[in-house]
């Protein structure tokens, strides 16, 4: 589900749109993703209808679109981000979603409860708002079997 590639652990932006268009522009440039601003828009257009802060600083903000190559996740540990979550807190730890249009179904959601159950567990949360580096946090994802 991870890669070096799919972790950005030094992510500066400041609000919730420019978190979600950083995570698409680096999308486009690893491959997953062949139009950033189609993906943003699908994105965008899921958090209108309901907000991705599930709580605990966390957001799943997720995309489904034919400019998505291949189901991906892309983790983003960002500064306190507000997000309209439904706890009130900001948002420290974000995972953003792809996954094809014509894959939508099955992938999305298995994709979405996986991560949902690993994420439910504070070790994992304080793990990896600890790591220091890529590696580290990529060695947590191996450690919870998310690699």
């Amino acid at each position: 589900m991870f890669s070096l590639n799919t972790i950005l652990l030094h992510c500066e932006a400041k609000d919730k749109d420019t978190v979600i268009q950083t995570i698409a522009d680096h999308a486009v440039k690893i491959g997953l993703v062949s139009d950033a601003k189609a993906y943003v828009a699908s994105v965008q257009h899921r958090e209108s209808e309901f907000s991705t802060g599930v709580g605990y600083g966390i957001a799943i903000p997720h995309g489904k679109t034919e400019v998505v190559n291949t189901a991906f996740v892309i983790y983003a540990k960002v500064n306190n981000v507000e997000w309209n979550s439904f706890d009130g807190a900001p948002v420290d730890l974000v995972f953003q979603i792809g996954v094809p249009a014509s894959d939508a179904g099955e992938t999305h959601l298995r994709l979405l409860a996986t991560l949902s159950r690993k994420l439910m567990k504070e070790e994992f949360r304080e793990a990896i708002r600890n790591a220091k580096d890529e590696q580290a946090v990529l060695d947590v994802f191996a450690a919870f079997e998310l690699v």
